[in-house]
């Protein structure tokens, strides 16, 4: 019986491969409203006059919070294991750091 309830409750995420190949992104601009979290991933490329956005994630508060500590959590991994992650740009806000959709 415990089985059965445990495969109800289990969920199976497919991972199709033109997905699994991913998209490359050097820029992401977030915005929210009181009832979502909005990520465009760019990719900006030299000399090249515009950027177009990759992929559009949409992400209630809560799981925008979950993702935040989801990153800290796997940076702090990284860099307990291949060292810290250089930050050149530290200090640096890009023209366009976001958006608010009120």
């Amino acid at each position: 019986m415990e089985n059965q309830l445990q495969n109800q409750n289990q969920l199976n995420i497919e991972l199709r491969p033109e997905v699994a190949e991913g998209v490359y992104s050097n820029l992401a601009i977030i915005g929210h409203s009181s009832s979502e979290f909005v990520i465009d991933f760019v990719r900006i490329m030299p000399n090249m006059p515009t950027a177009n956005v990759k992929s559009r994630i949409i992400l209630t508060p809560e799981h925008a919070k979950r993702l935040l500590q989801a990153l800290q959590d796997n940076v702090v991994r990284y860099e307990n294991q291949f060292g810290a992650i250089n930050s050149p740009t530290a200090g640096y806000v890009p023209p366009i750091i976001g958006f608010d959709r009120a």
